[in-house]
């Protein structure tokens, strides 16, 4: 394996790095779950995005669903944290990590009876947070609606295939 081609052909580098502070709050969430926009993919060039997530005890995360343009990976920050990679649900604590690529079969939700945290990756990046936004407030809507939002954000959630 090798490096990609250089996509920066400048001689002395440039200044373009984003720093941003932490926020004493959440950007979005609902029941339980906090999700915090550390790197929009607009602040990467389309490169990744990445989100923490802070779930309450007992709170749901996501069904088994996949991604048709997208990977997704979790790293645990504290707590434990369930994880179905698509075969089997195992449970992830403090360091550990799931890639799931385009297609992967997948599904996250917190048993246990203490907060977890968590980082979810997403590469390449897409504009997930309307879909952290509004999952909620579609999800109180008609069967018809919440599969088109869904596709509308590659969530290909397996118990709507049929429909």
């Amino acid at each position: 394996m090798s490096y990609p081609e250089p996509r920066y052909l400048g001689d002395s580098g440039q200044v373009s790095a984003l720093f941003r502070p932490a926020r004493p709050q959440p950007d979005t969430g609902w029941s339980g779950t906090g999700i915090s926009y550390v790197a929009r993919q607009e602040h990467t060039n389309g490169e990744f995005g990445l989100y923490k997530l802070d779930m309450g005890p007992k709170a749901m995360g996501a069904t088994e669903h996949f991604h048709r343009t997208i990977s997704e990976s979790f790293y645990v920050l504290t707590g434990e944290i369930r994880l179905y990679n698509g075969e089997r649900w195992v449970t992830g604590g403090q360091g550990d990590f799931l890639y799931v690529p385009a297609g992967g079969l997948h599904a996250f939700q917190n048993d246990s009876d203490e907060p977890v945290s968590l980082l979810l990756l997403f590469t390449p990046g897409a504009p997930r947070e309307e879909y952290f936004e509004k999952a909620a407030e579609y999800a109180q809507r008609s069967r018809e609606e919440l599969k088109a939002f869904r596709i509308r954000h590659d969530q290909y959630n397996t118990d709507m295939l049929d429909d």
